[in-house]
């Protein structure tokens, strides 16, 4: 996962005169509810879709996250030194790549695992369990660093769904016990200001004191943070931004599409569907990217469990 570069010397940069509210920079996500949230939105989205056991499977895993963060909690500590020791340096205080993890992710990797429900799932990801369950903490340590550094085998693919979903919740709960106000939004604004990892999707906001404001969604510490509308994060382009989605549908997710740097990004839209999640509703739009992508745009930055685990892993 790419890292930041140098922050800017400011939190916000946006409008500060009388009348003028700007949106909060920066979001920390509550454990408590992020994987809740996204396992309820999952089973609704399932109902009927063309992908529904896959969606339930997902739903199942974003219920297990949500066991982990409420009875866990496998999180670090950062003090507000070493949280001003990173962005002094210009590094994300979680930085993905770089920060040593707590050994209690692994705990959390376990009770992950045994709120699962194998029965209905397909041998290779029941194997995958299995496998995990009797790996050494040496090689759980490694898997979770390759799949950090972007570096991860095609073999360890079944197991590294459940890797990634077990670093969610410890990168989530470590980001929700930072103060916002020792943190600062970072100067390339498309990387995440707690852990520099890229967003899952936007989502503009329909409530609030600045209705329409667009927030990415960490894919990994579920941080949001605010990003202009009008540029591309992937090159910063302004001039061939375009929103395209699915004819007939009800508008809630589109990818925004670049010409110059020929990538796109999902943004979902509150207004359509108050319920909308980040997360959930990035998983159900796979029929989006596969059209978009078809159309000769490449993705922005993969969602952590589509790029380590696809619907062949839990197909029947």
């Amino acid at each position: 996962m790419k890292q930041a570069e140098a922050p800017p010397s400011g939190k916000w940069t946006g409008p500060s005169h009388a009348g003028v509210k700007a949106p909060d920079p920066i979001l920390l996500a509550d454990p408590a509810k992020r994987f809740a949230a996204t396992a309820q939105r999952l089973k609704h989205l399932a109902a009927g879709h063309p992908m529904e056991a896959w969606l339930r499977f997902m739903a199942a895993l974003a219920y297990a996250q949500h066991v982990v963060a409420t009875t866990l909690a496998p999180a670090a500590v950062l003090t507000s030194t070493m949280v001003a020791q990173a962005t002094e340096a210009r590094l994300p205080p979680l930085a993905a790549d770089g920060h040593r993890r707590e050994s209690s992710w692994r705990e959390g990797l376990l009770l992950l695992l045994d709120h699962i429900d194998s029965s209905e799932l397909p041998p290779a990801a029941v194997e995958a369990i299995e496998q995990l369950r009797h790996r050494d903490a040496a090689t759980l340590d490694t898997l979770a660093d390759h799949f950090l550094r972007g570096v991860l085998a095609a073999s360890d693919a079944g197991a590294a769904v459940f890797v990634a979903a077990a670093l969610q919740v410890y990168f989530t709960g470590s980001a929700a016990r930072l103060q916002i106000d020792d943190l600062r939004l970072l100067e390339e604004r498309a990387l995440c200001p707690c852990c520099g990892s890229p967003s899952v999707s936007g989502l503009v906001t329909a409530s609030g004191i600045t209705p329409g404001t667009r927030y990415l969604y960490c894919s990994l510490c579920s941080t949001a943070w605010n990003h202009v509308r009008a540029v591309c994060i992937t090159c910063g382009g302004t001039r061939e931004l375009f929103l395209q989605g699915i004819e007939g549908d009800a508008g809630v997710v589109k990818a925004e599409t670049c010409g110059e740097c020929h990538t796109y990004a999902k943004r979902l839209y509150q207004v359509h569907d108050m319920q909308v999640d980040p997360y959930a509703d990035d998983l159900a739009s796979l029929g989006l990217d596969i059209l978009i992508a078809e159309a000769g745009f490449a993705r922005h930055a993969q969602n952590p469990l589509l790029l380590v685990g696809d619907s062949e892993v839990v197909a029947e």
